[in-house]
């Protein structure tokens, strides 16, 4: 397993409200690596203006693995979307996906989707909504297969989006598109707000998940509230899973203390339930970096 944090890309627009570490990749990655994280989950929103290849050299300098690289600004900052009422939006939305699709494919990273399937809206019926996020899926997936690039469609609480709020409507959403590339990926702060049984979520839907998302129930970095990510982790583990965590918290009270206090709080943790010392080394590492999920193999 890893422990990773996300990374915002310098395209991203330095924002309070950015739950990643921001600023020059160099220093990113050097303060990620000293705090002895295994990899980093980067938030883009325009690849094209990045090198890919100092991207990737600078995180094989420090140690890191890019585990994911994320679409949320797309929609944050952009305002694009797949069921947007605009069809020309929606296209743009898909394309821009796309060339994440190809810098993950490069990095041998995985790709989510949050925020940018859109939501439920006046203008568009709930048929056609979910008809226009199943075809966009699809295409994104079919795009991604041979590129070794799987798809994590995040659940999203009600409060940011009305549209797939719970695993059983992400896991419904993802038998509809019927790609093996196409799974879910679990947020502990949304599935706290959405889910009845957190626990048991995670245990009737651990076969769709490739990929985990770990904040307080306040959205700060965990230990700074109520969760209990012992029991977690341990839930996690008994359904197989060896992969991916990522923070995604706000940077309070300053996104080197968040980073260092979450790594802090979470590696003793990892190590009790995973046993060991769980911090990855290079010769631990698999050649993509993703790790693999013991229940059924799958890249994450």
């Amino acid at each position: 397993m890893k422990l990773c944090y996300q990374a915002a890309t310098p395209d991203v627009a330095i924002a309070d409200s950015v739950t990643a570490y921001q600023g020059s990749l160099t220093k990113t990655f050097g303060d990620l690596g000293a705090l002895g994280y295994d990899g980093v989950e980067l938030m883009t929103l325009n690849p094209g203006k990045l090198d890919w290849r100092e991207v990737k050299e600078t995180a094989e300098e420090n140690n890191l693995s890019v585990v994911l690289v994320c679409t949320g600004e797309i929609f944050g900052q952009l305002g694009l979307s797949y069921t947007h009422p605009h069809r020309s939006l929606r296209r743009e939305a898909v394309e821009r996906t796309k060339e994440i699709i190809d810098f993950a494919g490069y990095l041998g990273a995985n790709v989510n989707i949050g925020r940018i399937r859109g939501q439920y809206c006046r203008e568009l019926d709930r048929e056609e909504t979910i008809g226009l996020a199943q075809n966009a899926f699809t295409e994104l997936a079919d795009y991604a297969a041979p590129k070794n690039v799987d798809i994590a469609l995040e659940t999203v609480t009600i409060m940011q989006t009305n549209f797939i709020n719970t695993l059983a409507e992400g896991a419904a959403m993802a038998d509809r598109v019927g790609r093996p590339n196409f799974r879910l990926m679990m947020d502990i702060f949304h599935m706290n707000l959405e889910e009845k049984d957190l626990y048991e979520a995670i245990r009737t839907y651990s076969s769709y998940n490739i990929h985990v998302h770990l904040a307080d129930n306040n959205r700060r970095y965990p230990g700074q509230c109520g969760l209990d990510f012992e029991k977690i982790l341990t839930v996690f583990r008994e359904c197989g899973y060896d992969g991916n965590y990522c923070t995604e918290i706000f940077q309070l009270p300053s996104m080197e203390e968040a980073a260092r206090e979450s790594i802090r709080y979470l590696r003793p943790i990892a190590d009790r339930v995973y046993g060991g010392n769980t911090h990855c080394n290079e010769a631990g590492r698999n050649k993509d970096g993703r790790g693999r999920s013991r229940k059924e193999g799958m890249q994450i």
